[in-house]
């Protein structure tokens, strides 16, 4: 066979092998329409808010550095918790640990430990280069930090949880719910506008959110100077029940995965 020779035959067999990949695959489909619609729906909003409320817009200083730097502790906290847990998959050593004495609720101890150590490496640095080159110390938000901290991890593990528990379950197939679930809370959050600036049937979704509270909490500091721990409370509320569904679906998904005998089977 000449190296030179090409045959549409051999390319629509691969082309068909990948279509059978990703129509088999659904976080794979979601995915191609995920990406567009969360970019579409933070950027629309956003210029809404800044064509609504020029003056407003004005005013918020260091809200747009504060919102990054606590997005990423949402963000980051969700993907350490989930790298944690996706490298026992890549190693293929989950089967080996689930016949170990460690128990689930070890396991996941262990993983939100590490969720913050990964944090921590990475976000205090970048605290520091927003000192030095913006002026902006979110570590002078003092007590008001500790609040936003606290709720912001407890989704972060939470949503870390139940995406391990869909790995498990579903196989690598599902990998890039890990990378990418978090960033539907982007636009629906209100990260870098406010929760009016939604339409009010996504205002009733956005305040079934945790996060929601905490930039809405971290806009009136900065902007009102006032701490909001109404706000703080109803966010902690909200993530006990958030944090206890999510352990519950973790432990039913682990449950199905040991019936099916996926376990084993880390592949796609």
């Amino acid at each position: 066979m000449s190296a030179f020779s090409f045959s549409p035959r051999r390319v629509a067999a691969m082309v068909l092998r990948y279509w059978y990949l990703l129509r088999s695959s659904w976080p794979r489909l979601l995915e191609l329409i995920y990406w567009p619609a969360v970019q579409m729906l933070m950027w629309g909003f956003l210029q809404q808010y800044v064509n609504a409320n020029a003056s407003a817009f004005a005013r918020a200083g260091g809200t747009f550095i504060g919102a990054v730097l606590l997005w990423d502790i949402l963000f980051r906290g969700q993907l350490g918790f989930s790298v944690s847990f996706l490298e026992e998959m890549w190693a293929r050593n989950l089967g080996n640990l689930m016949i170990s004495p460690l128990r689930p609720s070890e396991f996941v101890s262990a993983l939100m430990v590490m969720s913050v150590v990964r944090l921590a490496i990475g976000m205090v640095p970048v605290s520091l280069l927003a000192v030095a080159f913006f002026g902006f110390n979110v570590w002078s938000l003092g007590l008001a930090l500790a609040a936003f901290f606290v709720n912001l991890i407890l989704t972060s593990w939470a949503i870390g949880i139940f995406v391990s528990g869909l790995v498990l379950r579903n196989g690598l197939g599902a990998e890039n719910l890990a990378w990418t679930i978090m960033f539907i809370f982007l636009p629906l959050t209100c990260v870098y506008y406010p929760v009016a600036t939604l339409p009010s049937w996504l205002q009733v979704i956005a305040w079934t959110l945790p996060p929601t509270y905490v930039f809405e909490g971290m806009r009136a500091l900065l902007i009102e100077h006032a701490f909001r721990a109404d706000l703080m409370l109803e966010a902690l509320a909200l993530n006990v029940v958030l944090f206890a569904l999510a352990v519950a679906a973790f432990l039913a998904l682990l449950a199905s995965a040991r019936r099916n005998g996926s376990l084993m089977q880390t592949g796609e």
